[in-house]
């Protein structure tokens, strides 16, 4: 293998683990503090601190350069945003939704955010933590039954969000298709209960583990519970509705195959074409770590991922995070903030998402890839900033645009893991 394809596997393996803040991203030259409200990882920005807009952020500038030039060497297909207090600064779109029905991608196009979707599940936890039906030391067992005891009674709500709950279950079985939320719904329900304690609760990142996401579907599962709602329905009327994200759902198989304004994955192939993930089932994913893999075999997604959402709307969901409309204040607060040391000097574990310190600016949000699928969402609250990526096309380079996007928003160069200028 050739250093270069070395290298963007790599990448892609950070950003689906959890985006730019995952991947640990630091300021050339050295350590990094934090500018904010003095705790870590705030929700709010501070509405009387100057927030000039940097020229490389603005139409013409450097980062819109950049992702244009990847676009016209066939690297990008998608839409990228970046908004400053709520005003759209920049937004570009570039390639197709739907290549056979000769659909072009727009910003209200919604995409498929992998694993960029599990926040919305940290903030119905939370919702319920507000209202004081749930309590993040609360034992799984205390909602849940049918789990192993040892689980039931040492594993928390809160080690389930920070992924550190040591839990393993079977491999989830990424051939199958399923055909109904019924069937998938049923399929969680089992999997849940054929988890096991295979390390201490609190003690390490279930990350590594073949069925380490378990506990994300315990967490879902709760929700559902506590509520008397599906998953679905309580993240639709709750979260998506509250901030005004109308055009984001955990959209089924069906939808995406007629909604005109749904963007279709297109996988790479190992002859080098590209196919619509969703209408070619029997197709999967050539990268290593989704291997075999296809999105569109789920029907819907569920707690670990698959959920969708405009560009615009993931704005609207850090405003509404800004505000209040989605949680109090202490607990928007509970939501961004770091819980654990994360893989490099300046990154955090949150609540089922990264947090990170970016030439000195807290940055949360969340990434996530799959088989033609690539998305990435960062809140810069000390600022006020909020930019999003996101693409329905393999072979884009999607850390270094994260790289490039935070180096226009905080004005100051960012290295890659390990070094390099993220070019």
């Amino acid at each position: 293998m050739d250093p270069n394809t070395a290298r963007g596997i790599d990448r892609r393996r950070l950003i689906k683990w959890g985006g730019m803040a995952a991947a640990g991203v630091a300021a050339a030259g050295g350590p990094l503090v934090g500018t904010g409200t003095g705790h870590a990882g705030p929700a709010h920005a501070d509405p009387a601190r100057p927030g000039p807009i940097p020229p490389e952020t603005r139409p013409g500038g450097a980062y819109d350069r950049y992702v244009a030039r990847l676009a016209a060497e066939g690297k990008f297909s998608g839409v990228v945003l970046l908004s400053h207090r709520g005003r759209t600064v920049l937004s570009r779109s570039y390639g197709m939704a739907d290549r056979e029905k000769g659909i072009r991608n727009h910003e209200n196009v919604a995409f498929d955010l992998s694993s960029g979707s599990q926040p919305f599940l940290s903030v119905a936890i939370l919702q319920l933590v507000q209202q004081g039906r749930v309590t993040l030391a609360d034992p799984v067992g205390t909602h849940l039954t049918g789990l192993p005891r040892e689980i039931a009674e040492r594993v928390t709500i809160h080690h389930v969000l920070t992924g550190t709950a040591g839990l393993d279950a079977p491999m989830p079985d990424w051939q199958r298709v399923f055909h109904s939320r019924e069937e998938v719904h049923a399929y969680h329900e089992q999997w849940v209960r054929q988890a096991k304690l295979v390390g201490v609760p609190g003690a390490g990142s279930d990350g590594h583990l073949p069925g380490g996401g378990v506990g994300l579907a315990m967490a879902a599962q709760i929700v559902e519970a506590v509520s008397g709602m599906t998953f679905w329905d309580y993240v639709h009327e709750h979260v998506f509705g509250r901030a005004g994200m109308k055009g984001s759902a955990y959209y089924t198989r069906d939808q995406w195959l007629t909604d005109r304004h749904i963007a279709h994955p297109y996988m790479a192939q190992a002859d080098g074409s590209l196919v619509d993930a969703v209408r070619h089932l029997d197709k999967g994913s050539t990268d290593p770590h989704t291997l075999g893999r296809n999105p569109g075999r789920s029907f819907i997604g569920y707690a670990s991922g698959d959920g969708f959402a405009t560009a615009p709307d993931l704005v609207r969901f850090a405003a509404a995070l800004y505000d209040g409309t989605l949680l109090d204040r202490p607990y928007a607060d509970l939501f961004a903030g770091a819980k654990l040391p994360g893989p490099a000097p300046t990154s955090y574990a949150g609540y089922t998402m990264p947090v990170s310190i970016v030439n000195g600016q807290w940055v949360i949000g969340r990434g996530g890839g799959a088989g033609g699928v690539g998305a990435n969402w960062s809140i810069y609250p000390d600022t006020g900033w909020v930019g999003v990526i996101l693409s329905n096309n393999d072979g884009v380079p999607m850390l270094d645009v994260c790289l490039r996007e935070a180096e226009a928003v905080t004005g100051g160069p960012v290295a890659p893991p390990g070094g390099g200028n993220g070019g």
